[in-house]
């Protein structure tokens, strides 16, 4: 075995789990997800089936992701964020296999406490701010907040407020990279 599972950890069959990747206390791992390698998935963490995690991704404790719920490399969940899979569950109507899908970008950020409706994609590099209620696709390098959540400006690949200028331009206070804003969307130069 090429990774760390905690003890109270519990993985059902079926599941690919990546080299390095660490899985705490009291953590589910459902049946057919796979989980890429380096990842960290903290205490009390519900991953349900078929699930899909990238390299490097960081579960933080008491969160819950739901099947049709895809995640690439270098995403972060913080603490008690939770996705959703249907968008109008009922207790007495089943809905299984009406799953909607939700992607979550290489590199995105989502807080504490967010909540993601289903069927919303994350973009690339996007900072979800804790607490934020998720209700639409949010674009790459988007910075949101609220309930709803509205987008109220841009984020550097370091997690940096991005300040453009009148040129378009803009600096990473971190890693002095530089990006441009075009038509509504941020590319990295």
């Amino acid at each position: 075995m090429d990774y760390f599972s905690h003890s109270t950890a519990i993985i059902d069959e079926g599941c690919s789990i990546g080299k390095g990747t660490k899985i705490w206390h009291f953590s589910h791992v459902m049946p057919n997800c796979k989980i890429g390698e380096n990842c960290n998935i903290g205490q009390n963490v519900v991953i349900s089936p078929e699930v899909i995690l990238g390299n490097n991704v960081k579960v933080q404790n008491n969160v819950s992701i739901y099947t049709g719920v895809e995640c690439e490399d270098d995403v972060f969940l913080g603490p008690s964020m939770v996705f959703t899979n249907v968008v109008n569950p009922r207790s007495a109507i089943v809905r299984r296999g009406q799953y909607s899908k939700t992607l979550v970008k290489k590199g995105a950020s989502i807080g504490a406490n967010a909540t993601i409706v289903c069927g919303h994609d994350i973009g690339e590099y996007a900072f979800i701010g804790a607490g934020a209620v998720v209700t639409k696709e949010v674009p790459p390098y988007a910075l949101v907040v609220g309930n709803p959540a509205n987008q109220i400006g841009w984020m550097s690949e370091y997690g940096h407020r991005l300040n453009f200028d009148e040129n378009g331009q803009a600096v990473c206070e971190e890693s002095q990279e530089k990006y441009e804003i075009n038509d509504g969307c941020v590319t990295k130069l």
